[in-house]
């Protein structure tokens, strides 16, 4: 079945989209594509970062699929911006661009998915709605290179840290760098903390966690922004993310 045949009840309103890529005819294909969709509305579309700002504090869409090249304001800095102005609106990265750097980059920024464009529509359209639904989404490939950014940034506190001790010789050379994984959150998580973070490494959203583990939902959002500050993570994504490397480095 193609995706573009699966609708929300009629009485579900529909996702606000909001697209932003420099590229007139990338904008219009997935405008089209996105349009006929029975549970998707595009609301606007933004030629530069600069404008998807603007646009998204204007129109207020639920999801924005963001390029990265862009000019006048990257993607990454329009992220930041969105993610920071609107807390209910979720940005999807839909770039060309893969270096380690860019991803991980739009990752701390707030971005809650990460496709190539070379993505099939099928998983443009269900990315679309997961995000929209809460969950996050990153390709296998996608995924592996924000670890390899979230370990060598860990390593590298860890060591700076280690340099500065009060206790460290004069002149000493920095120690060496932990293990992958080694770095630890200095408040360790409960049982129940542990238990929503492995769902939310599933890409489960609050409503989901909550009938999983029956809870309220309210209670599981108290816990994802408790497991947040301990992590020092800025989005769900990064979560994710940290719970791969950390099993990804046990074995």
């Amino acid at each position: 079945m193609n995706a573009t045949d699966t609708a929300s009840p009629a009485s579900a309103p529909k996702i606000r989209v909001l697209i932003a890529d420099d590229q007139s005819l990338i904008r219009r294909g997935m405008a089209m594509l996105l349009g006929a969709a029975p549970d998707i509305d595009v609301v606007g579309q933004a030629a530069d970062g600069l404008e998807a700002v603007d646009m998204a504090r204007r129109l207020l869409p639920d999801v924005v699929l963001m390029d990265l090249h862009m000019p006048r304001k990257g993607g990454v800095l329009a992220t930041r911006e969105i993610a920071a102005a609107l807390p209910h609106t979720r940005v999807m990265v839909l770039t060309t661009f893969d270096r380690d750097d860019l991803v991980f980059d739009a990752v701390r920024a707030g971005a809650q998915a990460y496709l190539l464009k070379d993505a099939s529509e099928d998983e443009v359209l269900d990315t679309v709605r997961a995000v929209h639904r809460g969950e996050s989404r990153l390709t296998p490939q996608i995924a592996r290179k924000v670890m390899d950014q979230f370990r060598l940034l860990a390593n590298r506190i860890a060591s700076d840290a280690a340099a500065q001790a009060p206790d460290a010789p004069a002149g000493a050379a920095p120690a060496a760098p932990p293990a992958p994984g080694a770095a630890e959150a200095p408040d360790p998580l409960t049982d129940r903390e542990a238990a929503v973070l492995e769902q939310i490494a599933k890409g489960q959203s609050n409503r989901q966690i909550a009938a999983t583990l029956h809870l309220a939902e309210g209670t599981v959002k108290n816990h994802v922004s408790r497991i947040m500050q301990k992590l020092h993570a800025n989005t769900r994504t990064e979560l994710a993310v940290l719970v791969l490397a950390r099993k990804e480095a046990k074995g």
